[in-house]
């Protein structure tokens, strides 16, 4: 699993915490209202932080496709440029040191 942490996760990990403070402190003085917004930000604290794990495996995946995957246009390049060597080559071995064709 990687290490990276996204910024939602983060947040989310705050509104969390800071979400169930407001929910105890709510019950402890009978403020239903406050208990409530605690709750709800509990709530969206977790909603965050799942939607902060979904990018980060999403991330963590590209990059693992990338690295099995390497850029095919790269293979094609590198093929060309091969195919251009082995053509100059098998061009220059059927001429003599002046540039005439070889009898």
């Amino acid at each position: 699993m990687s290490t990276t942490v996204s910024d939602s996760t983060i947040k989310g990990k705050y509104d969390e915490v800071a979400g169930k403070v407001k929910q105890v402190a709510g019950e402890a003085i009978g403020n239903h209202k406050l208990a409530n917004e605690g709750t709800a930000q509990q709530l969206k604290g977790h909603a965050e932080q799942t939607w902060g794990t979904v990018k980060e495996t999403v991330k963590e995946a590209a990059a693992e496709q990338k690295a099995e995957h390497p850029d095919p246009a790269h293979d094609i390049r590198e093929k060309m440029t091969s195919t251009a060597q082995n053509v100059k080559e098998h061009i220059q071995h059927g001429l003599d040191p002046e540039g005439h064709p070889k009898p």
